[in-house]
């Protein structure tokens, strides 16, 4: 299955800059993987028989929930793109239920960049793309989100 972008493009049209969503999406998994490392660890290095079953069961409790969120996360990733074309933006999220959002570059009246502290020391944030007489879009939780708007404004 290839990119959307490389179906949808016109004659003549090339991809300037692509980016996709961050892998901060990964953080809650990676929290619950480390609380089921920790409590697989803890259930080992004690000898109280209750306290280990429970130890057990609470790290496999978070395993799953780590393995959801891991799955979640890359699904997200996988089926996100976004591109900024010779001719407009485009963005689509979804597989089976898919949405899309295409403005031409001439269309664009302003971008803007939202980063918190936390998005400008790991470079995400989300871009907020106004367009003449096209509405407002907000692409949220986008990696290099400088580097998109940069390409979107440069003409």
């Amino acid at each position: 299955m290839g990119r959307y972008i490389d179906d949808i493009l016109q004659p003549g049209e090339k991809v300037l800059y692509s980016t996709n969503a961050h892998w901060v999406f990964y953080l809650p998994a990676i929290g619950a993987w480390m609380a089921a490392l920790v409590l697989l660890i803890l259930s080992r290095s004690t000898t109280i028989p209750g306290f280990i079953l429970l130890c057990l069961s609470a790290s496999a409790v978070a395993a799953l929930a780590a393995l959801y969120w891991t799955a979640r996360a890359w699904f997200h990733r996988w089926t996100t793109e976004t591109d900024v074309t010779t001719m407009r933006v485009v963005h689509k999220t979804g597989f089976i239920k898919r949405r899309t959002f295409e403005m031409a570059l001439d269309k664009v009246e302003s971008v803007d960049v939202n980063q918190s502290i936390l998005g400008r020391i790991l470079n995400y944030g989300d871009v907020t793309i106004l367009g003449v007489g096209e509405g407002k879009e907000t692409i949220s939780t986008i990696a290099s989100p400088l580097a998109f708007r940069s390409h979107i404004t440069a003409r």
